[in-house]
């Protein structure tokens, strides 16, 4: 098995760092960029089967260095699947995320529903996702494309709301700083996005199409900080910090998955679902913050 990470010259592979050696004994970690074409389709050579996850995520970056975006999610994409192509692979799983919908204009929101970029972010999804299925369309690459609806858990980056908001709580502020807590998401706990990952990986469906992966409960980030203050015992003020704010049309105020499609072709459903999962996922993310304190979150700081 063999894992991406991008290149530095720390030689820092992310958190594949913290595998046991006997994990660690088993993946070769390999530093570059998808970025580059040669590169990448070098690498592609004798692999069967591609999860094709790398990207540019963050949201408010995209506002600013857009094009960093475009180079990163739409031409990385395009050469991992030619090098796919090149490299004859039996399998692709190309990353999508339920931000190419932009704000719903119904719900639950299934793969019909029209896809906006509300920013330069989702603009370079939606492009990526487009040339992966130009790729099935036009070569008969066999891509699945997974559009995960917000994972969150131990390990997230603090750019998230979640992790920022947890971060910020146990360090004992009596005054959090928070984005708008008004708009709704449709939160999926890590391990069933990565199981669900592993159920398309492993399969030989599905080629070709798209598929909604999510929790099916949609919730407010006011629900969402009112149920971590609930689970640390405590009852700071919320600051709205303006950069933490999109935009007022870039802002998707409403996700909620229709996971049916993917049920129905790989049998995946989510285990933490509704209110309860929901809080079970949160103190299961809370406790990971709690044990490792200095693990490179800063309460002081804000993450883009």
């Amino acid at each position: 098995m063999t894992a991406l990470a991008l290149y530095n010259s720390f030689n820092h592979a992310g958190w594949l760092d913290g595998l046991s050696r006997d994990d660690r004994g088993q993946i070769d970690i390999v530093f570059g960029d998808i970025r580059d074409p040669g590169f990448v389709s070098e690498l592609a050579v004798g692999h069967s089967h591609i999860a094709h996850l790398a990207a540019l995520i963050a949201i408010p970056y995209s506002y600013t260095a857009p094009a960093s975006y475009l180079e990163t999610n739409v031409i990385g994409t395009l050469n991992v699947l030619e090098a796919a192509r090149r490299a004859g692979s039996e399998r692709v799983i190309h990353t999508s995320t339920s931000e190419v919908y932009g704000s719903a204009q119904y719900v639950p929101i299934d793969e019909n529903h029209p896809i906006i970029g509300q920013s330069p972010y989702s603009a370079s999804k939606i492009g990526a996702d487009q040339v992966a299925h130009s790729f099935f369309a036009s070569f008969g690459l066999p891509v699945v494309t997974l559009r995960p609806f917000n994972s969150y858990g131990p390990r997230q980056s603090q750019r998230a709301f979640i992790p920022s908001t947890i971060v910020q709580l146990l360090a004992g502020r009596s005054e959090i700083q928070l984005g708008s807590l008004a708009p709704t998401r449709d939160l999926t706990f890590v391990t069933d996005t990565a199981r669900g990952f592993a159920d398309v990986l492993e399969s030989d469906r599905g080629a070709g199409q798209t598929f909604n992966m999510g929790s099916g409960f949609e919730v407010s980030m006011q629900e969402v900080f009112e149920t971590l203050c609930s689970i640390a015992g405590r009852s700071p003020r919320v600051a709205v910090d303006a950069r933490r704010v999109r935009p007022e049309l870039s802002e998707v105020e409403r996700l909620w998955s229709d996971s049916s499609r993917i049920f129905e072709v790989f049998s995946w459903a989510p285990t933490r679902v509704g209110l309860d999962g929901l809080r079970s996922g949160l103190e299961a993310t809370y406790e990971w913050f709690a044990r490792h304190p200095g693990t490179g979150y800063s309460s002081a700081d804000y993450v883009v």
